[in-house]
Order: C-alpha cells, then structure tokens, then sequence
C-alpha cells in the first residue's frame, strides 16, 4: 500500500476544509477582515448623479408683442345729398386726392333762389312793421299786443330766410376732410333723391393697423410704444401704438390695438393684412440655454435650480423670446442656479454633484 498518495489526499481535504468552513478564522489569524465583515459593518455611499449648473443674474429685456392683423383706413364716410335735383356739376373720377372743402357734388338750384329772395322780401316787410309798431307804442299809440305780433313777424320772417340759405347750402356737397375717393362722383345730369350717395371718401394718412391682443399679452402694451409692421406684400412701416382697447370683443375675449403709421403717397391701401411687431414694457429676464427647461410632475414648464449643498427644487418659468444664443425666461428670482445638463434625471428634493459652467458653457 502507497502511503504517500494517501497523506497527499488528507492534506488537501484538511486545507479545502480550512478555506470553505473556517474561512473568516483564517483570515482573522492572517490578519486580514472578510469581505463580507466590511459589508456587514459599513453600508455604501450611494452614487450621486452629476449634473451641470449655470448661475444667473437676471437683467432687463425688451419684449416685443406679436399681433396679427390689418390695415384701416383712419377715416372713410359715404358723402350723401341732403336734398332734391339734378347734378350739374363735372364727376371727379375714383382715387382722385380732395382737401377739405373741396366741392364734389353741386345740384340745380331750381326754385331755391327765387325762395330765398322772397323769403328776404318778407324780412324786409317785417322789419319796417315791428320798426312802425315800435314808433306807435313810443307815442302811446299802439298797444302790446300789437308789437308782440310784430315781433313775432320778424321772428318768422327771419326763420324763413335762415331756411331758404340753408336750403341753398346744402345744393353743393363738400370734402369734409383731406383723402381720396374711393367711387367716381355722382354723373352729370343724374337725379339725386335725398339720401342718395355723392361719393366715397377715405383718408389714408396716416392709416392705422388694427390688432388684437390676448389678456396676457396687453397688459404689456402702452401708448405711443414703438411699433413694426410687415405687410403681406413684404412692405415693412413703423408707426406708434395710439389706441388700446378697455374692453374686450365677447366673442374673442381679446383687446383692439391700433397702430398709426405714417402714409403720405396712399400707398398702404386699406384692408391689407399685416404682422405687427409691438415694443412692450421692459422686464426682467434669465438668458438661458433652451436646454435647460423641463416639466414638473405637474406638466409646469420651468428649470431644475440647485442650491451650493447641492439640494435640487423646482422654479416654473415663463418664456419671453427665443434667440439665436440662448432662451429668455421671466417669473424666476433675480438669482438663480440653473441645471443645464443632466435636469431630467433628478427631481425636486434630490441632492446631486454639481458642476458649475460659466455663462458661455465653459465649466469653472
């Protein structure tokens, strides 16, 4: 019998007995701790997640206020006969430039005249009756009565006379305003009845773009605030906003803005569609890299701030502009740490590794 083979066997049983069941033993006599004392003793840091922040100052920004809309003549009205006759006066063709006071329309006079100098006649007669009463009543021949009728004559007779120049005035029908006429004149020879159109007028400068505004955006528009426009031909103008509505339309629940703009050649016609670019008041705003927002659990837009301990909260943003370098943002504080980077795997409450980025991206 081979006594070597069996020793050999016995060692090697004795050692794997020594490092599977008496493992911690043998390790504390080699002085060295088990892995699973330490895991036992010392329980792991969790891992922090990194993200990048850039702190920002809030600094006041122009924000212009995008309206849709058109343009208005700033004064159009239909010109109409007051009275009765024939037109005797030469048409003025459509897109002719008046002045006020221009005549446009003149009818026949007819029998007018001849009212009118008869209705002088019977002034005439009344003033030399109250003048003959008024004598008589001096000398005490004439009672109050009678000087009351012929007062009373010369009142009416000056009525009549008022009547019959009126009457004549209204036979020539004038530009009330400076424009352009938007119909011929009435024809020569025409009959016109009372009511009946002369002519067409409007006046195009200044002309006016009309706008609405949403409840939001008008509380940031004010009068004589600068104001653009493009029109839809491509024309571009500048003008001021001269008008903002106190009320809002019931059915669009948004505010008529007016914009006058300078048009003295009439070439902006009225009725063309515009984009209006409105000034509004200045605020305060972050510049931010549009990566930076996200939403809340809520679905809020905003930004993921944290403080120097690293504890992350959440702040809800409202955009004002978006530009080629960056985001605007109101309604935050006027100092704030931004997570730019590595926002959406963090949430309100967390703690992070933060590493701070200048404003133009470099890390500090």
């Amino acid at each position: 019998m081979r006594v070597f083979p069996l020793v050999t066997a016995l060692a090697v049983t004795f050692a794997l007995y020594l490092v599977i069941m008496e493992r911690d033993a043998l390790l504390s006599f080699a002085g060295v701790m088990s892995t699973e004392t330490e895991e036992n003793d010392i329980a792991p840091e969790p891992a922090l997640v990194r993200v990048l922040a850039q702190r920002s100052v809030a600094q006041p920004v122009a924000s212009p206020v995008v309206l849709r809309g058109r343009t208005e003549a700033r004064r159009q009205v239909e010109i109409r006969a007051e009275t009765t006759g024939l037109v005797v006066s030469e048409p003025l063709r459509r897109g002719a430039s008046v002045s006020a006071g221009d005549p446009l329309c003149e009818i026949a006079p007819g029998v007018r005249k001849a009212a009118l100098d008869e209705a002088r006649a019977r002034l005439i007669e009344a003033e030399i009756n109250y003048r003959a009463a008024s004598g008589l009543s001096e000398s005490g021949f004439a009672s109050e009565m009678r000087i009351a009728n012929a007062r009373a004559a010369l009142r009416s007779a000056q009525a009549g006379v008022d009547r019959a120049v009126e009457e004549m005035a209204r036979l020539v029908m004038h530009a009330p305003f400076d424009g352009m006429l938007e119909t011929d004149t009435a024809e020569l020879g025409s009959l016109l009845q009372a009511g009946a159109l002369c002519a067409t007028l409007i006046q195009l400068d200044p002309i006016t773009l009309v706008g609405f505004a949403t409840e939001a955006q008008v509380d940031l528009l004010e009068i004589n605030a600068p104001a653009g426009a493009r029109l839809a031909s491509g024309r571009e103008a500048l003008g001021t906003v001269s008008f903002i509505a106190r009320s809002a339309d019931p059915n669009t629940r948004t505010f008529r803005i007016d914009v006058s703009i300078p048009n003295p050649d009439g070439s902006i016609r009225d009725g063309q569609s515009a984009d209006i670019l409105v000034q509004a008041q200045e605020q305060t705003a972050h510049l931010l890299p549009s990566s930076a927002l996200t939403l809340n659990d809520a679905g809020e837009l905003g930004l993921r701030l944290v403080d120097e301990s690293g504890l992350v909260s959440f702040a809800p943003a409202r955009i004002i502009r978006d530009t080629a370098d960056g985001i605007w943002l109101s309604g935050l504080p006027d100092e704030i740490n931004a997570i730019t980077l590595g926002q959406e795997f963090t949430r309100a409450g967390a703690r992070v590794h933060v590493t701070w980025a200048e404003a133009n991206g470099a890390a500090e």
